[in-house]
């Protein structure tokens, strides 16, 4: 019998009411607004602690209008949504392509000043977003990169580079040094023996960065701000989402809005999630 079938039935109650009260408290507030969202702006304001309103009130014209482009009376968050994807997934696969390469020779190889190196690529990132903000709107708009989504793209490599090649680099250190040796023995080269042996070993951490970098380019704000102001076209979610926070737009349109921005983090979660759980070394020696 497990430790926790043994332990005495107060305890184990107090474990189920703590577990509980967490539930309520994490999920409890995007459920509500889940409700909210989903019912007439009128219904929201007789009665906003209606929680399980009848197939009747439901109303998804928040969604639709959250949605639609501001030339068909709507928010234009869709079109936000489009450029936050983008960039994110460019993000992703730019960063991921440098922090591989960078992850794994901070990881195998050696020379002198090694650690310091290692510290000055993780205090980059540990550095606040403000102080960055300041150099890298100047150096880009010197050349021509503020105002569109190529220099964001730019901006969002450069700040997420750092943590990703701490994530995946700690990865690397934990993967067996026997099996590319195996690989190195057997013939192959390098760049071979990290495409198809490292990585594939690698995948869940490389998984768990990838979501991660994913997040903050998907969640990011103030270098959006900072660069795209002027251009709302190329707003991006986040921008598009603050412009909803007016008094003059319905909180049904708000909610809305910002469950449509978080689906996509979600799903993406769930599509890795096998990685995310799996061992980083299963089966990988023989």
């Amino acid at each position: 019998m497990s430790k926790a079938m043994r332990a005495p039935l107060p305890e184990r109650a107090l474990r189920v009411v703590v577990i509980v009260v967490a539930l309520v408290l994490a999920v409890g507030p995007v459920l509500y607004g889940a409700v909210l969202a989903i019912r007439p702006f009128s219904a929201v304001l007789n009665a906003p602690l209606d929680l399980f309103p009848g197939p009747s009130e439901w109303d998804f014209s928040a969604f639709g209008t959250a949605i639609r482009d501001e030339a068909d009376g709507g928010f234009g968050l869709g079109r936000f949504i489009r450029n936050s994807l983008l960039l994110a997934l460019g993000t992703v696969v730019a960063s991921l392509a440098v922090s591989v390469l960078g992850a794994y020779a901070a990881a195998r190889l050696r020379y002198k000043g090694r650690g310091v190196v290692n510290g000055i690529i993780l205090s980059v990132y540990l550095l606040p977003g403000i102080v960055l903000a300041v150099p890298l709107f100047v150096m880009l708009s010197r050349v021509g990169l503020t105002g569109n989504l190529a220099g964001l793209l730019i901006v969002y490599v450069s700040t997420t580079v750092p943590v990703a090649i701490y994530m995946v680099r700690n990865y690397f250190i934990a993967l067996p040094e026997s099996v590319e040796e195996a690989a190195i023995i057997d013939g192959c080269s390098l760049p071979v023996m990290l495409w198809r042996v490292v990585l594939p070993i690698a995948a869940p951490g490389v998984a768990a960065t990838a979501i991660y970098v994913f997040m903050i380019a998907w969640n990011e704000y103030l270098f959006a701000l900072l660069f795209l102001v002027q251009k709302r076209e190329l707003w991006t979610a986040p921008l598009g989402l603050s412009q909803l926070t007016e008094i003059s737009v319905p909180v049904t349109v708000l909610l809305a809005g910002s469950i449509i921005v978080t689906v996509p983090v979600v799903v993406l979660f769930f599509i890795f999630q096998r990685f995310l759980v799996s061992g980083l070394t299963t089966g990988a020696e023989k």
